[in-house]
């Protein structure tokens, strides 16, 4: 297991190095001069290539690269060009709404998709499988911000159970916090329960074809007791990978939830930077997701090897 693990790791990392070449280089051919973006087009060129170098664009962009890097490696993520604030700081405010956000959908997501899932694969063919798998194509085909209107003029507009957008504070309370993100988190969960309910149900359905499935009900065992001894631990692999793509979709991909409920949080941030030419701020969230995005892939791959043995004896 530490073998594998080790090679995980160094996977992750030069995955790492590659991510942060290429993110530079997208961000950095960008048209347009933040520094002349900031001064507007009547700047002078001496006030220009002043403020060029207070916010350290007048190096070459190697130079550029490598003082990034080494900072973020040290936690200092820059400067924000527009705002003037440490990037670190920005991120670390907008961070406790966005992973939070996440972790809710995510969970929101996992609790109605696995018992869909299993109910539908153990009636395969009858009108309980029918409904579900109608219920899922219906939420695959439907876009997340859709749900996120309806949920709103539904639950804040007319029922007014919760409110249409901002965010109070989780110094207000948890409740309070926990209940400004509910409809955010519906809104992205629907999607991705229909999503990982359909793979829990194809998984399911190919490990109780399997030979060893026949066997355990040769043996004596009832249909039930096959489902949730063998096949269900068996084909949570291919659930396990849908899971952590989720949760990195759920983090970094929720701009335009943040943007319809107005939630200060990290898509919404890197949203404002990019019409401010803020490009240390867009360099560093990107970079911050990423790792996020290969981290959370890396802790499957552990899970896949507690959960199959068999990854473990391939190393």
């Amino acid at each position: 297991m530490l073998r594998y693990a080790l090679k995980r790791a160094l996977s992750l990392a030069i995955s790492l190095i590659v991510a942060s070449v290429v993110i530079f280089l997208v961000i950095e051919v960008a048209p347009g001069d933040p520094a002349s973006f900031m001064l507007g087009v009547n700047a002078r060129p001496d006030t220009v290539a002043a403020l060029r170098s207070e916010l350290g664009l007048d190096v070459s962009k190697f130079e550029r690269y490598i003082n990034w890097i080494t900072g973020m490696a040290r936690g200092d993520f820059g400067t924000s060009y527009a705002y003037r604030s440490p990037v670190r700081d920005m991120i670390a405010e907008r961070m406790w709404v966005s992973l939070p956000l996440a972790f809710y959908a995510l969970t929101l997501s996992t609790l109605i998709a696995f018992p869909a899932g299993i109910y539908a694969a153990s009636r395969r063919g009858g009108a309980g499988d029918t409904a579900v798998m109608a219920a899922t194509q219906l939420g695959v085909a439907i876009p997340n911000f859709w749900f996120a209107m309806i949920s709103v003029l539904i639950f804040a507009i007319n029922l007014r159970w919760f409110s249409a957008g901002g965010f109070p504070g989780w110094d207000k309370g948890l409740w309070t916090g926990m209940k400004a993100l509910t409809l955010p988190a519906v809104a992205l969960a629907l999607p991705q329960a229909a999503i990982l309910a359909r793979v829990m149900r194809s998984s399911l359905l190919d490990m109780l074809g399997e030979d060893f499935i026949r066997t355990a009900r040769a043996k004596g065992l009832t249909r039930r007791q096959t489902l949730w001894r063998h096949a269900l631990r068996n084909a949570l692999i291919p659930v396990l990978t849908i899971i952590g793509l989720q949760f990195s979709f759920l983090l970094a991909g929720a701009i335009i939830i943040e943007q319809v409920f107005f939630l200060p949080g990290l898509g919404r941030l890197v949203f404002q930077s990019i019409s401010a030419r803020d490009l240390i701020v867009v360099e560093s969230v990107v970079m911050l997701l990423v790792f996020a995005v290969i981290t959370v892939n890396f802790i499957v791959d552990l899970a896949y090897a507690a959960v199959d043995p068999r990854l473990r004896a391939r190393t």
